[in-house]
């Protein structure tokens, strides 16, 4: 047990300066490091923003309730179904019907096979629409279920699209959690312009491209207001959306010196934007961003090669917002900031400061106790301490982790811990000399009996750490991943690199008796 081959020597300090050496890329210099990799402070040590996001999923249902009429009538017609006085309001669609064939429509309206209206949704085992007889009148309406599918679906994409946006502003280490059936948590540490973030989160950004009319249009009409202020019928007939979107990018036109956006379309957008320009010389095309028009050029020549400019009374950071907005896609609903808050710098640095004293005061206390206790093993123990916290410090760096104060609360937990599992060891090496003969025995056997204690109650640490890991969030996951690593180190620095040093004080003392 005490005796190491030199494979494995090399092996264990190879290992413990490789992982250490990690640990000190956290003081280089940002415009001299070696390695571009470091532990990121959390939004409780650093500041920043504190974001709740609500969806708003009514104008979401009043939009495929919409995308259910023609369906409806298929389904209608194709099966003889009289019908009058079919209306749409926001979240019903309603008709008249003959009692007789409400049998024959229940039956068609609830089968799984080939039912183009009515989705059948395995998860919940139920059918997104249902129906019911209000005064002669049928209302079709989305079921419970539909409208919890509709929720999970619309949540998901947002959070999704809201990480490209804030990704696509170079924050680092955001966090951006699910909250309920309806809400996002977005917590967003060392933000500079908190602002910015609010008004990127807070648009829609549904594109559309539309027709400048002189009158109304059969397709239908919207008057807007363009970005020189001149009120402007637009026709309802989209040319092509945000959808046919491969990439946008800010730019400088070379002509005006102005910053413009340029984009590119997909093949369907292309052939699309392609035919309505070659078709519509001369006329002014309005780019309708979240029903406000934010240019209206006229059309010079048509424009088949799937790319073009977004240009308007732009800086060049409006540019790139716009430009970061289209790339990332247009939210599925509204999203609306409930609850906000900022961490300021100043508290983030208090905290820093209360966990560094107490990390250095428990630090120290423990190396005393340590070297009063057991002396020259106490050494030894402090030693492995300091290589535990290294390795720890080390990991953390290489994964890039965000440490928060409950973060710093784990790191400190390691450090009696660390020394908890020399304790064990180095008690029941006393309770093995009094019986021992043999010096090498005596400790050999500590080492040995005292393993299944060290791992057992390390384990189960362990087994708590990943359980806060899986179902914690936030700052509790970042305790237990500093809880669950300084397990490992602390594991690896008492059973090869102190039983090491024991072996080595150990096998060139064997002869002389030694006080623990």
């Amino acid at each position: 047990m005490l005796s190491f081959s030199k494979i494995k020597v090399v092996f264990i300090y190879i290992f413990f300066i490789f992982i250490s050496l990690f640990a000190f890329l956290n003081l280089q210099n940002e415009n001299n490091s070696v390695l571009n990799k470091k532990v990121n402070l959390g939004l409780d040590l650093q500041g920043g923003s504190y974001l709740l996001l609500e969806i708003d999923t009514e104008p979401l249902i009043k939009e495929r309730i919409q995308s259910k009429v023609v369906p409806l009538k298929k389904l209608l017609n194709k099966n003889n179904f009289s019908y009058t006085n079919f209306s749409i309001s926001s979240n019903k669609i309603s008709f008249n019907f003959n009692d007789k064939d409400i049998k024959k429509f229940e039956k068609i309206f609830f089968s799984e096979k080939d039912n183009i209206l009515n989705s059948y949704i395995s998860k919940y085992n139920n059918f997104e629409l249902d129906f019911k007889l209000v005064n002669d009148s049928v209302e079709i309406f989305f079921s419970k279920f539909g409208i919890l599918n509709l929720n999970n679906l619309a949540l998901s994409q947002s959070i999704e699209i809201v990480r490209r946006r804030i990704d696509d502003t170079g924050t680092k280490e955001p966090t951006i959690l699910q909250r309920g059936d309806k809400r996002i948590l977005v917590e967003l540490p060392g933000i500079k312009d908190p602002e910015r973030i609010k008004n990127l989160l807070g648009k829609t950004a549904q594109l559309n491209f539309r027709l400048v009319s002189d009158e109304k249009s059969e397709f239908g009409f919207d008057e807007l207001i363009s970005d020189k202020g001149e009120k402007l019928i637009v026709n309802k007939r989209i040319i092509f959306s945000g959808e046919n979107l491969v990439d946008a990018q800010p730019r400088m036109d070379n002509q005006t010196n102005q910053p413009i956006v340029s984009f590119t379309l997909d093949r369907l957008g292309s052939q699309r934007f392609g035919k309505s320009t070659l078709n519509n010389v001369g006329k002014r095309i309005a780019i309708v961003l979240d029903n406000q028009i934010i240019s209206a050029p006229s059309i010079r020549e048509p424009i088949t090669g799937g790319s073009g400019i977004i240009s308007g009374d732009f800086s060049f950071q409006e540019a790139t917002d716009l430009a970061l907005l289209l790339r990332s896609g247009a939210l599925p609903t509204p999203i609306e900031i409930v609850e906000e808050r900022t961490v300021g710098p100043d508290l983030g640095q208090d905290s820093i400061n209360s966990g560094t004293i107490s990390l250095i005061i428990g630090f120290a206390l423990v190396i005393l106790f340590m070297i009063f206790k057991y002396r020259i093993f106490g050494l030894i123990a402090n030693f492995a301490l300091i290589a535990n916290l290294l390795m720890l410090v080390g990991i953390l760096t290489i994964l890039e982790a965000t440490l928060t104060l409950p973060g710093i609360a784990g790191i400190i937990l390691t450090v009696g811990m660390a020394v908890d599992a020399n304790v064990l060891i180095f008690e029941r090496i006393k309770e093995e000399l009094k019986t021992e003969k043999s010096l090498i025995h005596a400790f050999d056997s500590g080492y040995k009996r005292a393993k299944i204690t060290v791992l057992d109650a390390n384990i189960t640490t362990l087994i708590a750490a990943v359980i806060l890991f899986i179902f914690g969030s936030g700052p509790v996951k970042g305790f237990a991943v500093t809880l669950g690593i300084g397990i490992l180190t602390t594991l690896y620095s008492a059973y090869f690199i102190a039983r090491h040093l024991t072996s080595i004080i150990i096998l060139n003392n064997k002869n002389e008796r030694i006080n623990l």
